[in-house]
């Protein structure tokens, strides 16, 4: 299954910055470039838990796709949420649900130096992506 040219841009991106600072910089500048969820957004059911930093992310579903927004009060947070909609926002609900973001995380070498809170976060914000899919399907 290919990615989106969004996700596919970040890997390509990724794949030149062999610094893991120069990858952290980037990151931050991706969650920088996020437009910022409204205050009413920022409810408890759209909370993420699991992350120590604070972590909301919004699905609003159509007919064929779930769009995605998100935020994080972390820099780095916010810079893997980023990642993450890039990935996730506006594909149709069975590629959301097939789609295993923790891997290929894994094979952009975007977890390894994470702490095992961030990675435990990212893992709890790829679950509630997938199972917010899962549950439009059913």
């Amino acid at each position: 299954m290919t990615q989106p040219q969004a996700f596919q841009d970040i890997a390509d991106n990724l794949s030149f910055l062999d610094d893991w600072e120069d990858r952290y910089r980037y990151l931050i500048e991706l969650g920088q470039a996020l437009p910022k969820l409204d205050v009413s957004e920022r409810t408890d059911a759209n909370k993420v838990n699991g992350c120590i930093s604070q972590v909301w992310l919004v699905a609003e579903p159509s007919a064929e796709a779930l769009h995605l927004k998100g935020e994080s009060d972390a820099m780095i947070v916010q810079g893997l949420v980023a990642v993450l909609l890039a990935l996730y926002s506006d594909r149709p609900m069975q590629e959301i649900a097939e789609t295993d973001a923790i891997a290929l995380f894994d094979e952009l070498g975007l977890r390894e130096h994470l702490t095992s809170q961030r990675s435990n976060g990212l893992v709890a914000m790829v679950n509630r992506i997938r199972t917010e899919a899962r549950a439009r399907l059913a």
